[in-house]
């Protein structure tokens, strides 16, 4: 029995993948799930689980930085997100899974046959290490990739200023005053975003900090951008903006 440990931010997802391993792949037993990146820390390194699903972006912390605070590393890694940017072919290269959200039951089979049939486990977190640090380099370095009606956008991080939630599409505002709409919803976009610029500081916006002149306190929290856009903060983000922005 494979014994796995879920991680993350949204109890949806927890349970939506919880009835799909217990439906389809009886091999797997789900010792415990988390929504707090801290409280799974603590849990891998006690609990020693054959395998994680682990959700990329989360805001208390990202599953890269989560990874790389872990005492025990031999357990087999399947990330679960809604970030399908080709730069996740690092993991694929390095014995390493992935899954879309919203999570294909046959794709999940075919995750957890790769971990029954690993043969690698005193090599697995070394390579675990060396596909983050390939991943991590590809995503300071290279452009973003942006997927648009009938076409892909490659563009680097800091020509955009920021991004608006319309509902099921997002909003993208750059440096040259242009504008796009991506059919995905604000968080899957914040999932493609490089978290060293960008900042989730409302619910429908994520803001590139490096376009922040002012942060005003008085008359609502808001932000004002170089180019004098208005962006509101709500005050459930007003600590990790100021965390962001050093403050």
């Amino acid at each position: 029995m494979i014994q796995a440990i879920i991680v993350d931010d949204e109890h949806s997802a927890i349970r939506s993948l919880k009835w799909e391993i217990e439906n389809f792949c009886q091999d797997v037993s789900i010792v415990d799930s988390f929504t707090s990146p801290l409280e799974a820390i603590s849990a891998i390194n006690n609990i020693k689980p054959d395998c994680v699903f682990l959700d990329i972006e989360m805001p208390e912390m990202d599953g890269f930085q989560l990874l790389k605070q872990l005492d025990f590393r031999d357990f087999d890694l399947i990330i679960t997100t809604a970030y399908d940017s080709y730069a996740l072919q690092a993991f694929k290269e390095s014995a390493i899974d992935y899954l879309l959200k919203p999570v294909d039951s046959d794709e999940l089979i075919k995750s957890i046959e790769k971990v029954k049939t690993n043969k690698k486990r005193n090599t697995l977190g070394k390579e675990l290490f060396n596909a983050i640090e390939q991943f991590s380099s590809r995503q300071s370095f290279d452009k973003i990739a942006l997927p648009l009606a009938g076409k892909t956008i490659f563009i680097l991080p800091e020509e955009i200023v920021y991004c608006k939630s319309d509902g099921n599409y997002t909003e993208v505002y750059f440096k040259d005053k242009k504008r796009e709409i991506l059919s995905k919803k604000l968080k899957d976009v914040e999932a493609i975003l490089n978290n060293k610029l960008f900042c989730r500081v409302h619910n429908s916006y994520v803001v590139n900090i490096s376009f922040i002149r002012e942060f005003v306190r008085t008359d609502g929290l808001h932000l004002i951008l170089e180019d004098k856009t208005n962006i509101p903060v709500s005050r459930s983000k007003k600590i990790d903006l100021q965390k962001m922005l050093r403050i």
